[in-house]
């Protein structure tokens, strides 16, 4: 006791004198300031990142695609300054700096596809910092496999009385298992630990060569008897790894050779779209949980056509797609128990009328929206649309122009079709399908004479939680009024 006390007080003694030391010699070496900053600066620890990761450009996205980039490495950026467009699920959308910097290091090159949310695309640095020197953070370390947990457990050694000699005993790896693809199905078909291999690869991989080093080593399998201990199944070979027989006919078509005549039964793999998936799951979505109703009327157009014909002369020019979301939009304040969407609780009265025209682009249909339709003139709903329809084809929407509508409108009158019924966008109540105008003889109401009539007809597509068939009926009766009345719904 008495000497631990000594030692001690001598250490003490030992710190201070060290100390006074070292501040004598800091105070009088003129060198302190370059040791003193050694460690701490910038090109030899690396600059701290600001990290850009892919955002959620719309509710419905869940990963993106990398377009263009519009700032290069090193170049200064401000924010709000544009930095890449990327594909959404609906729209090509540039995506925009939150922070003032410089692109030091961009991680997700141009054309880069099927980027997860929350993925890091790039690194900045602050102005004042070397944008060479950032420190670029290590991959995220991959999950370990399920089924090797469930390996482990099916290789477990059974033990048996009758068990002559134990199997040579070999080092078992530590850390998470790495293997490669080959190396994996080896162990996999002959149900060997994989934690029995040494590995050999660069960073603990488990190689081919190291698969087939343990297969040589390992005992041939035993027989165990039908009593033993319960324990997991053991996982049975697959159907698809015993080669088929031969002259036998092949499950699936091989794929076909570019730049070579297809054989018979090939075929050539077409990548999707993120639109063109988001459009599959929504129409699946809508045929399986809407229940559609569809009910239609002919509309007589010689109004629409005299008026258009009176405001050309005016140098005003719209088109009757513009005169028909005029319509649906003024019918729709007009009977506002059909202006409604269904959310997880019921019906869901809407106080706004935005309508959502169907645009045809190189990816697949787009509905951008006619916000406030119904208190809008007919040409500023011409403007509206012609602008919107460009910026959908070239795929510079944003996502609140093409998100919230309460009625949709697909025309397809403009390639000759005479009527068709179309699929309700979820989760509006309604889509009203336009087909051609086309010359009919009709018998006058007022003389009882044959006249032509330019006819259109129009299908209303129908939840039928929310709009019954009566309810349908009265509306399609009032928009035909409206749109035969083109002046009247002017006024309205």
């Amino acid at each position: 006791m008495a000497a631990s006390l000594r030692l001690g007080r001598q250490g003490i003694l030992f710190g201070l004198r060290f100390s006074n030391l070292n501040k004598c010699l800091w105070a009088t070496n003129p060198w302190q300031e370059h040791v003193r900053h050694f460690f701490p600066s910038p090109w030899f620890l690396g600059v701290s990142p600001l990290k850009v990761q892919m955002p959620a450009l719309s509710p419905t996205m869940e990963e993106g695609n990398i377009v263009k980039w519009l700032k290069k490495e090193g170049e200064a950026v401000a924010a709000g300054d544009a930095l890449c467009e990327i594909e959404t699920d609906k729209a090509v959308v540039t995506m925009e700096s939150n922070d003032d910097g410089v692109l030091a290091k961009i991680l997700m090159e141009e054309g880069s596809r099927n980027v997860r949310l929350g993925t890091l695309i790039a690194l900045m640095v602050e102005e004042d910092q070397d944008w060479k020197q950032v420190e670029i953070p290590p991959p995220d370390a991959p999950a370990p496999s399920a089924p090797a947990p469930a390996m482990q457990v099916a290789t477990a050694p059974v033990v048996s009385p009758a068990a002559s000699s134990p199997p040579p005993t070999i080092p078992a790896t530590s850390g998470p298992l790495r293997l490669s693809p080959a190396a994996r199905h080896i162990l996999d078909t002959h149900g060997i630990d994989p934690k029995l291999a040494t590995p050999t690869g660069p960073r603990g991989l488990i190689t081919k060569e190291d698969a087939l080093n343990l297969l040589k080593m390992s005992p041939a399998p035993k027989a165990t008897p039908a009593v033993a201990a319960p324990s997991a199944p053991s996982p049975s070979p697959s159907l698809a790894a015993t080669p088929p027989p031969p002259g036998s006919r092949p499950n699936i078509p091989p794929l076909s050779v570019p730049g070579k005549p297809g054989a018979p039964g090939t075929f050539t793999e077409i990548p999707a779209t993120n639109v063109r998936r988001v459009i599959a799951q929504r129409l699946i979505q809508s045929k399986t949980t809407i229940p559609h109703a569809y009910a239609s009327v002919d509309c007589d157009m010689a109004g629409v056509m005299q008026l258009r014909k009176h405001l050309a002369k005016e140098q005003i020019k719209v088109s009757v797609n513009d005169f028909i979301i005029k319509a649906a939009a003024v019918t729709l304040k007009e009977m506002p128990e059909v202006n409604v969407t269904w959310s997880g609780d019921g019906p869901r009265a809407l106080d706004s009328i935005h309508i959502s025209v169907a645009v045809a682009t190189d990816k697949g249909l787009i509905t951008p929206i006619i916000k406030d339709a119904a208190n809008k003139g007919v040409q500023e709903i011409s403007a509206n649309a012609k602008a919107l329809a460009q910026k959908a084809r070239a795929g510079k929407l944003l996502p609140e122009e093409y998100q919230g509508g309460s009625f949709s409108i697909s025309n397809l009158g403009m390639f000759g079709i005479s009527g068709f019924s179309a699929v309700i966008n979820p989760p509006q109540a309604c889509i009203l399908a336009i087909g051609t105008s086309r010359p009919e003889l009709r018998l006058s109401e007022d003389d009882q004479t044959l006249r032509t009539q330019q006819l259109m007809t129009v299908t209303l597509s129908s939840d039928g939680r929310l709009v019954d068939d009566e309810l349908a009926s009265r509306f399609l009766d009032k928009f035909r009024a409206n749109l035969e009345q083109p002046r009247r719904m002017i006024l309205a």
